[in-house]
């Protein structure tokens, strides 16, 4: 079955290069169909459960996830229920609306909508998890199938982690390739910052509440799997502040013509800000995990709000 996913380029950056002061390469994800890498793992997560017979996927998340899946509904010819919290933007909720799937809003955050969204489901539904499912993690590998096809191998990757499905992806990847000791930065918000957080506790911590303009990157906890991959794989966590997220965005979109949210800022701010986590690497790919909920508008506002 195709994909329901589209090829990336793979890009040397000459201004982010020019930044870290190392060859900096991007896997511009932002360039899929619905605006986010999400497309990869829940788009062969809707293809394989649409073999199984599913009638109607049903999602939660207020984001990329939620567009993600109102996408591949549309495109398989499955009709699309997602639950959406009540801090969704008419932003986002137009987006999702704009694939013909439809809009529930309920509870003030994404596990309220996420519990109400699982109490809708009948027989023939299928849950189509944000970010905690073995098939999201094997589509999201693809992106680093793609980088090895194309013959180029980093020396590490940079990514940003909210629930952890990205980050499970990538390991994935890495370690179909062969490519066990390539490290993973793990990058966060101040306020998002649930992985940081229980690597420094060694256990998976639970954050009492999302204090950060990256509401991509707003789960609570990440996902088991993604912290055990800390003990099993070479990952170092690293925490920018949102003004050096949001900042990220804004030299992104001047430098590469392409908008992209606070959640995908926090990688790119690694690379422009010369942080420590870099400094052993000579080559480093950036994953642009992109973003559909932000506008240029609203990128600037945040920039005003937070002196950025």
């Amino acid at each position: 079955m195709t994909p329901l996913h589209i090829e990336t380029p793979l890009l040397e950056s000459r201004p982010l290069s020019a930044r870290a002061g190392r060859g900096v390469w991007l896997k511009m994800e932002a360039l899929q169909p619905p605006g986010s890498f999400k497309l990869r793992g829940i788009g062969l997560a809707c293809q394989e459960q649409a073999k199984r017979g599913a009638g109607r996927f049903i999602s939660s998340s207020g984001g990329n996830a939620g567009i993600a899946v109102a996408y591949a509904g549309r495109q398989l010819g499955i009709p699309v229920t997602v639950v959406v919290p009540e801090t969704a933007s008419e932003h986002a909720k137009g987006l999702i609306r704009q694939e013909e799937a439809e809009v529930i809003v309920h509870g003030p955050s994404w596990q309220e909508a996420n519990a109400h969204a699982q109490a809708l489901i009948g027989e023939r539904d299928a849950f189509l998890h944000p970010f905690d499912d073995p098939l999201l993690w094997r589509g999201h590998a693809s992106m680093i199938d793609e980088v090895a096809a194309a013959g180029w191998r980093p020396d590490a990757v940079v990514l940003s982690v909210g629930g952890g499905g990205l980050m499970c992806g990538v390991v994935e990847g890495l370690r179909r390739n062969g490519w066990d000791d390539v490290p993973v930065v793990a990058v966060e918000t101040a306020g998002a910052d649930s992985l940081a957080q229980s690597v420094a506790a060694g256990r998976r911590v639970e954050l009492p509440g999302i204090a950060s303009v990256a509401t991509s990157l707003g789960a609570r906890r990440v996902c088991e799997a993604a912290f055990d991959w800390t003990a099993r794989h070479p990952v170092t966590s690293a925490v920018v502040s949102d003004g050096q997220a949001v900042r990220a965005c804004l030299d992104f979109l001047d430098d590469h013509r392409l908008l992209v949210e606070p959640a995908c800022g926090a990688s790119l701010a690694l690379a422009y800000g010369r942080h420590e986590a870099l400094q052993t690497f000579e080559r480093v790919l950036v994953i642009v995990c992109g973003g559909a909920t932000v506008t240029a508008e609203g990128l600037r506002a945040l920039s005003a709000r937070l002196g950025a």
